[in-house]
């Protein structure tokens, strides 16, 4: 496996030299009182209240450690600001996506896969953690708590009242669409496109089913283009326009969601994240999710699901190693855990008992058996602005321009990892 010294120092502009000092800089954690204080600063604000909660619990109960945890706005651009300072809190916690292969890369995070606690985290989920990376990496850099998933999400009351069922094939959602479409009273699909990002859920959803999963690997080794995978889910993603509202790039994504929860659709083609706030603007409504039916084989449906939350080390704390165990071992008890899944209707990456909300009803079964794979766009780079890329063809409607472009871009903006597969292919023979 490769080994951490290969890895780039592009991140942040990090030197040699700062990226060796993370072992001597930090918080001294030291308190008047005795106590080891332990930082976290995390990315979740709409949990802050929470995190809060469970913060006064933790100091109230113990002598020895002091948990300061905190939620600022913008958190991961502190985060990185931080880091340039030279001050490093105990634990970041961040989901498993690209600022999480960026701090990894630029070895700013320890490896935690000896925690005690890794061996009730889902297998799925460690595997996930791994997958991240831009290229392979020895051990696990963050300890997954919370995922979330992607798909179609759709009102269950509507459905349940219109007879429809839940598509299970390409066809069969099409045929919906043209239904829905020919009643005239609600719309099939609300897209809220202005928020690029949003673009991103139906579009992780598509390559999924239908590309092979190591397809981003390939073109990074110079064995494909993306030409060659992505054609089929440019157009399915296009047609996706014909049963929305019009001129979807004008509304966003908050415009979606209220839309939706006030039943002007009947479907929104987004993830479990979304549904906090769509119930903000309809407490009552009964929200379901369901497996995004791209594929023409019903066995071949998977489930976006990536990790939402993870708690990572940095490595210029790792002398308080023992102390931030102890702490994640507290965030991570059952009840604490059952008690964030219940508020912000989320997915436990820990194993055991646990209750979810009847949203993930119809994809309990893609999660007991493990059918989930991590949002791909995780493994894109943030300069080249890919859900930018994909509002641009969506409005333009060329896809072989679209194909074209993709590929061009992706060699410009993603050379250094392309440079650094090509050393790693090389260092394994």
């Amino acid at each position: 496996m490769q080994k951490r010294a290969l890895t780039r120092r592009s991140f942040l502009g990090l030197s040699g030299a700062v990226a060796a000092g993370l072992a001597l800089t930090g918080c001294e954690g030291e308190r008047s009182d005795g106590r080891t204080e332990v930082e976290f600063v995390s990315y979740k604000r709409e949990a802050v209240s929470i995190f809060e909660a469970l913060m006064a619990e933790f100091n109230e109960t113990n002598d020895h450690i002091y948990l300061n945890f905190t939620s600022p706005n913008d958190a991961v651009t502190i985060m990185k600001t931080r880091f340039v300072r030279e001050d490093y809190p105990d634990v970041v916690a961040i989901g498993g996506d690209a600022s999480y292969a960026d701090f990894v890369d630029s070895n700013i995070l320890a490896d935690v896969s000896e925690y005690p606690g890794m061996a009730k985290v889902q297998p799925a989920y460690q595997e996930i953690m791994k997958s991240v990376t831009y290229v392979p990496m020895d051990g696990i850099y963050g300890v997954p708590y919370i995922a979330n998933a992607a798909g179609m999400l759709y009102n269950k009351d509507m459905f349940a009242e219109k007879g429809w069922d839940i598509p299970e094939t390409w066809d069969e959602f099409i045929d919906l669409c043209e239904e829905i479409k020919a009643e005239g009273e609600v719309l099939p699909l609300y897209l809220g496109f202005l928020d690029t990002w949003t673009i991103l859920s139906p579009w992780n959803s598509m390559l999924v089913e239908l590309v092979p999963s190591d397809h981003i690997r390939k073109v990074n080794a110079g064995e494909a283009k993306f030409a060659d995978y992505y054609r089929e889910p440019a157009e399915k993603l296009l047609k996706l326009l014909e049963y929305a509202e019009d001129g979807p790039m004008a509304y966003s994504y908050e415009d979606a969601c209220t839309a939706f929860a006030r039943g002007q659709s009947a479907m929104f083609p987004c993830g479990s994240f979304a549904v906090p706030q769509i119930l903000g603007a309809n407490p009552e409504m009964n929200i379901g999710l369901f497996a995004m039916p791209a594929c023409d084989n019903p066995d071949d449906r998977i489930i976006v699901s990536g990790v939402d939350l993870c708690w990572n080390m940095t490595v210029a704390n790792e002398d308080h190693r023992e102390e931030i165990y102890e702490v994640i071992d507290f965030l991570n008890e059952p009840e604490n855990l059952q008690t964030y899944c219940d508020d912000q209707k989320a997915i436990p990456c820990i194993e055991g008992d646990f209750t979810l909300d009847p949203l993930f009803d119809d994809i309990q079964s893609f999660l007991d058996e493990g059918k989930v794979i991590d949002y791909p766009d995780h493994s894109y780079p943030s300069g080249m602005a890919c859900d930018a890329q994909l509002q641009a063809f969506l409005m333009d409607g060329d896809v072989d321009a679209f194909l074209a472009n993709w590929d061009n871009l992706w060699q410009r903006y993603n050379k250094t990892v392309i440079r650094k597969y090509a050393e790693y292919m090389e260092n394994q023979g």
